[in-house]
């Protein structure tokens, strides 16, 4: 179903279209993780792209900027996390761009967090190789609710 899933760096010009695929409701709620204003968006881009230990890559889909993806640290441990445009939701073009992502990222084990009800993407996870490893509860602001996590290892 994917067609050309490229992964580069972040550009200035990113911004503005990360900015709008992370105001979109259907998306926090599957995340469950709440869109920043232009204020906090600008000040956490500002922040990440700052960071020399974070790896982050624009992801295009024939062209187009699809998402970001990402690698960090918390808590001492690495993550892994990604956000795709509603529109590029179930093409296979998470998948693609972790897979390769994960070329880029050395650190092991590596580690996702993913909301339970987020079936999708943690089925993008499995595909990449990822194996659930544990579960948790974590208040979602987007959600206005405790959620459960699902806690994936690679």
């Amino acid at each position: 179903m994917t067609s050309d899933v490229r992964l580069r760096d972040v550009t200035d010009a990113d911004l503005p279209i990360f900015f709008e695929q992370q105001l979109d409701p259907d998306a926090n709620r599957m995340a469950a993780f709440p869109a920043r204003d232009r204020q906090a968006f600008t000040a956490h881009w500002t922040k990440i792209l700052g960071d020399p230990t974070i790896i982050i890559k624009t992801i295009l889909f024939d062209g187009q900027v699809a998402g970001n993806i990402v690698s960090f640290e918390q808590s001492g441990k690495p993550l892994v996390g990604y956000w795709l445009g509603k529109e590029y939701w179930g093409r296979g073009i998470a998948t693609k761009a972790l897979s390769e992502f994960l070329g880029h990222v050395t650190a092991r084990p590596l580690y996702a967090h993913v909301a339970r009800h987020n079936i999708a993407s943690i089925r993008v996870l499995e595909k990449c190789g990822f194996t659930i490893s544990g579960y948790d509860k974590g208040f979602a602001n987007a959600r206005g609710e405790e959620v459960e996590e699902v806690i994936l290892k690679l």
